[in-house]
């Protein structure tokens, strides 16, 4: 896969290190708002071994307050023109606005990373128009799936593997219906992607833990998580740092979630995911390098 001026190749687990410039994130809302503490925090995790930063303007947590294209424009660009001069790393931004979007590319963005699959908020098909903008920069997009629980709960029906009887790639595998309509929904928006010109070699794919899903789809997705990377013929990503999932299983507050983490890093790396999406830097750096000299 290919991130700007990186070439990100089969065989290792990468690290996305997470820079929330914002006040209300679930994990660290506040502690980066400022572009001194916000650019000090990317330098550091480059040391901890961060391959590719991802910056965030709206807080994405359950029950976000939704902020205006104009501020969220305003919260990124500094952090973002700044750490494109100063840095020589691919730099991702956390956005579903079209607008936002557009912005981020023209200030150096090498990745825009979709929470709502290219779709928009209400996951309509055809797309909201972030597929064209990202073809037509040729920068590189983090596909996720996404669901609206208030509207479209996610049904664990064994009908939902029918869709996916006859697929070769899963040719004697089982699946939950959660991971099912996983594949199938992120297939809509990969379609969306390819129609729109999106380079092969500049997509990335994320089974979106904690979006739209119960409890107990998160388990079933992260216990189907190789299924789900057999599947497609494209990078996949986790991103699982300090969430719900965790903190439900292992009755512990978003500070206690490390070890929790760490454990589905684990999964993802045994998977074949090319990336994991993290808070903590350098314990997922030593983690994955010594579990894959295990492996």
């Amino acid at each position: 896969m290919i991130i700007g001026n990186k070439t990100f190749g089969p065989g290792h687990t990468y690290i996305m290190g997470i820079l929330n410039v914002t006040p209300d994130s679930f994990s660290d809302g506040g502690k980066y708002s400022k572009p001194d503490t916000a650019l000090k925090h990317i330098e550091d995790m480059i040391k901890d071994g961060a391959d590719i930063i991802d910056i965030g303007g709206e807080s994405t947590r359950p029950g976000y307050e939704r902020i205006s294209e104009q501020d969220e424009i305003e919260r990124i660009a500094p952090v973002l023109e700044a750490a494109v001069q100063r840095f020589d790393i691919p730099l991702s931004v956390d956005t579903y606005k079209p607008e936002v979007a557009k912005e981020a590319v023209k200030l150096g963005a090498h990745l825009i990373n979709d929470i709502w699959g290219l779709k928009g908020e209400n996951l309509s098909v055809p797309d909201s128009g972030m597929a064209k903008i990202i073809a037509e920069s040729g920068v590189a997009c983090c596909i996720m799936h996404n669901r609206n629980l208030e509207r479209n709960s996610v049904p664990i029906y064994s009908e939902n593997l029918a869709v996916l009887k006859d697929d070769k790639s899963l040719s004697g595998e089982t699946l939950t219906g959660s991971s099912a309509i996983v594949i199938q929904e992120l297939r809509e928006s990969l379609d969306l992607a390819l129609k729109a010109g999106i380079d092969n070699e500049r997509i990335l794919l994320d089974p979106g833990i904690g979006f739209g899903k119960t409890y107990e789809d998160n388990i079933n997705v992260l216990k189907d998580l190789n299924k789900i990377v057999k599947a497609f013929d494209y990078p996949m990503l986790l991103g699982t740092s300090k969430k719900s999932v965790i903190g439900l299983t292992l009755n512990l507050d978003k500070s206690e979630r490390t070890e929790g983490t760490l454990a589905t890093t684990a999964r993802a790396v045994e998977s074949g995911c090319m990336f994991v999406r993290v808070h903590d830097v350098k314990e997922n750096a030593r983690f994955i390098k010594m579990y894959e000299a295990i492996l």
